[in-house]
């Protein structure tokens, strides 16, 4: 992108309340059938026009059309029952109830190619789709099929793979995958999961990027944040693997976390989405604290590869909050982008 230091937003923001409960995960659709599909895709547009009016360069969907950044994708696959239901746990720090697989898994439809291609109906400007990455797919799942979790990612990131190719078919310019997997399973990022993710960006032409971040702002993280010592250096276990993988994009969360400012040192030479954005927190941040975090991550990145970013999604906030964060990330930007030209 031509724009230096061009903003957007990690994933998902926050739907309207006529379409599902507000600030709240995994939360049931309000409307039903046709009419659904319609409000879908009016809190589509509705989030693309906020992101324009708060001034994002790079918008999204903001996730409108899914429940859950993981399972709305998976849902849409064959080989897992939804109604077969086991407890695990996931990432390593709580439990939950989720899908088995119990058979071969296989994507026989597109999944949001159709809602991709009606937001690139409605806007010029780039645009950014999130998949959920091989590594967090697999956690998220009871696996009574395969009983390999390197198996399943490796199925995982071929049907991601012919997903991905029709999104960018579809108009999308950059395809991002979420692992905040990457933060707890090292030795597995190593020994297989940067290499699911580049069997899953295989033959792609447009930009791709991986997000890695410590979750949403929900209580099981932030308590699991807690117990992570006065540094949070699990990034120092895979950016090294992914500074010379294909990925072109890295996205890490700096704003109001202990992740030491010097890790992106590591990643030297690839673009860096900045997270400039608490979205554990409802308070607002001004554009010069976001200006200030901006300005430290220029010290290990070129001005030309640094994207200002949310740490995260912010599906858990209010619409008012999440807005307000767009327009200080935005202003942020701008105070800094000034710094540079002048």
């Amino acid at each position: 992108m031509s724009k230096l230091l061009p903003t957007s937003t990690a994933g998902s923001l926050p739907k309207p309340a006529w379409l599902a409960e507000p600030e709240t995960l995994w939360s049931p659709w309000k409307l039903q059938d046709d009419t659904l599909a319609e409000g879908k895709k009016d809190a589509l547009l509705l989030s693309l026009q906020e992101q324009q009016l708060a001034g994002i360069d790079i918008v999204s969907d903001g996730e409108q059309t899914r429940q859950h950044f993981v399972t709305t994708f998976i849902e849409h696959l064959d080989g897992v029952d939804f109604e077969k239901r086991e407890t695990v746990r996931i990432r390593d720090r709580y439990d939950a109830s989720v899908p088995s697989v119990v058979g071969a898994v296989a994507r026989r439809k597109p999944v949001f190619v159709e809602e991709a291609r009606f937001l690139r109906q409605q806007t010029r400007q780039p645009i950014k789709w999130a998949l959920p990455g091989p590594m967090t797919m697999i956690d998220t799942l009871y696996d009574n099929h395969y009983k390999s979790r390197e198996k399943l990612a490796w199925e995982f990131a071929k049907i991601l793979n012919q997903e991905a190719r029709e999104l960018e078919a579809a108009g999308v310019d950059i395809i991002q995958f979420d692992e905040p997997a990457f933060n707890v399973f090292f030795d597995e990022v190593n020994d297989w999961g940067v290499a699911t993710l580049e069997r899953a960006i295989e033959g792609l032409e447009c930009e791709t990027a991986v997000h890695i971040c410590y979750g949403y702002g929900i209580k099981a993280n932030t308590d699991w944040k807690k117990t992570l010592g006065a540094e949070w250096r699990q990034n120092e276990e895979a950016l090294p693997k992914l500074q010379k993988s294909s990925i072109d994009i890295i996205s890490l969360e700096c704003q109001n976390s202990r992740v030491p400012m010097d890790l992106i040192e590591l990643v030297r030479g690839k673009k860096v989405m900045v997270g400039a954005i608490d979205v554990a927190s409802n308070t607002i941040e001004t554009p010069e604290e976001v200006a200030g975090t901006l300005r430290k991550a220029l010290q290990f990145v070129d001005a030309d590869k640094l994207y200002p970013c949310t740490n995260c999604g912010m599906a858990p906030l209010s619409r008012q909050v999440a807005r307000g964060k767009l327009r200080a990330l935005s202003a942020g930007a701008e105070i800094v982008r000034r710094e540079l030209l002048a």
